[in-house]
């Protein structure tokens, strides 16, 4: 590792990692690796006011699909819902499939898809999580640009700009 990197690790900021491919975001709005999941937020193809909260968990590989106000996705059973389908395929264009297969601790021979490698059954998570983190996602994007700190951020050191962080 080189100096600038090992600098980085010290602050109390992260890097953004640049997508692999241009999403989409009408339909998968947001996903993210994170608490041991595969998670994120996708959007009804038959009602504009209802949203999903699905997620893959690491290693299990449980299913867990269920609409913004926790009502379980219908089409969730045995298997793979279209939302958790939808929700993998945005998550390999924003990560890369190498990533979210280490992650989600599943062996993607070359030349196969992720869903295909995953044979996870449907247990219920808490949406609640998730859907309030797109909510604060969505919020920062009303944020005018500004190279002030956020009032909300404080904590941050301020020394992060000099970091070239993105917030």
């Amino acid at each position: 590792m080189d100096a600038d990197e090992t600098a980085w690790e010290r602050r109390s900021v992260v890097r953004v990692v640049p997508p692999v491919a241009p999403r989409k975001l009408a339909k998968v709005p947001f996903v993210e690796l994170a608490d041991g999941r595969l998670q994120g937020v996708v959007s009804s193809g038959s009602d504009i006011e209802r949203v999903y909260v699905s997620s893959i968990t690491a290693g299990t590989h449980a299913l867990s699909c269920s609409t913004n106000n926790n009502r379980p996705c219908g089409a969730l059973h045995g298997y793979a819902c279209k939302h958790i389908r939808m929700l993998a395929d945005e998550a390999v264009v924003q990560y890369g499939l190498d990533r979210v297969a280490r992650y989600l601790r599943v062996e993607v021979p070359p030349g196969d898809q992720l869903m295909s490698c995953l044979n996870g059954q449907p247990e219920r998570t808490p949406a609640a999580v998730v859907f309030s983190r797109f909510l604060r996602h969505l919020a920062y994007l009303e944020v005018p640009d500004n190279t002030g700190p956020l009032v909300e951020l404080h904590w941050f050191p301020s020394t992060a700009a000099e970091t070239g962080a993105v917030r």
